[in-house]
């Protein structure tokens, strides 16, 4: 089993060389797929584990009336104390909310100024508990709040959470079938690479037939040399990925570290890595025995 597999291994990379023209296409059609596939993993799982740290820090915005009275802002902090689901408020008045808007806009500052009276509103920021499965108290406190005299609105984190979510949901669907489609390509293309370099040899092998070679010597090498090629293909796709994540956290992020924890912004986990390397190999394989079945 060893001196076949020794065999095949050696064979293998003879091929390769002879070929070597056909045997980059289909290697990079293999890196290409794997390339879009962990592409999209690595975006939908940074994604993924923003959102849920940005859902377990979600705040509610509840803006209150300007005509607002006293007893109508005390029923209001009534509301929230009694709610389980709050697990800290903080009023911002009207001038409060005007100093935050000139320090994060101070662009703006002036156009504001121009206006003649400040038109912010004054406001509760609500912090919301983060353990269990409190959306539907959530939700109902804040159905009860927008019904509440003195509230203008309120705006809640997580429904737009929910839709980004749900974006990435959606994106890592369209990743996964569009990954399974160009892997199904590539492994096309190593059958046709395989087969062409199984014609070449095709007096080569006739004569081990006539001889009663086993089948592990005709072919395990065509075979192999599929596995090689898929081989080769993912760990090209990985380093691409790599340089690529390191150039985009460090060109497009970095400047992002105030809202954004770059420690949290990871690369595909060795498990994933190990997983590609292994998908490519087995594409190789799939195409190296469709190219080799009937030899």
């Amino acid at each position: 089993m060893i001196r076949a597999v020794r065999y095949a291994v050696d064979e293998a990379v003879a091929s390769l060389w002879r070929g070597r023209q056909s045997g980059l296409l289909s290697t990079g059609t293999i890196a290409l797929a794997l390339f879009v596939l962990g592409g999209f993993l690595i975006v939908t799982a940074n994604l993924t584990e923003l959102g849920e740290q940005w859902s377990s820090a979600a705040e509610m915005s509840i803006y209150l009336s300007d005509a607002v009275t006293p007893v109508e802002r005390t029923a209001i902090e009534r509301t929230l104390s009694s709610a389980p689901v709050v697990a800290s408020k903080e009023y911002i008045s009207k001038g409060e909310a005007l100093a935050r808007f000139r320090r994060t806009f101070a662009e703006l500052s002036a156009s504001v100024d121009g206006l003649g009276e400040n038109p912010l509103p004054a406001s509760y920021e609500i912090r919301l508990r983060a353990e269990g499965d409190t959306r539907r108290a959530v939700e109902d406190l804040a159905a009860t709040l927008r019904q509440t005299a003195g509230v203008s609105d309120v705006r809640y984190d997580r429904q737009w959470l929910d839709r980004l979510l749900g974006a990435v949901a959606f994106v890592r669907g369209v990743g996964l079938v569009l990954g399974f489609v160009l892997t199904l390509a590539a492994a096309l293309t190593v059958a046709n690479v395989v087969r062409l370099a199984l014609y070449a040899r095709r007096d080569e092998i006739d004569i081990m037939q006539l001889v009663g070679a086993p089948h592990a010597y005709i072919r395990g090498p065509f075979v192999m040399e599929g596995v090689m090629q898929g081989g080769v293909g993912a760990l090209a796709a990985l380093a691409a990925l790599g340089i690529g994540f390191l150039l985009v956290r460090t060109r497009y992020l970095s400047p992002l570290a105030a809202s954004v924890n770059l420690a949290s912004v990871r690369f595909l986990s060795a498990e994933l890595c190990l997983f590609l390397v292994l998908g490519g190999m087995l594409v190789g394989c799939i195409g190296g025995l469709v190219a080799a079945w009937r030899t």
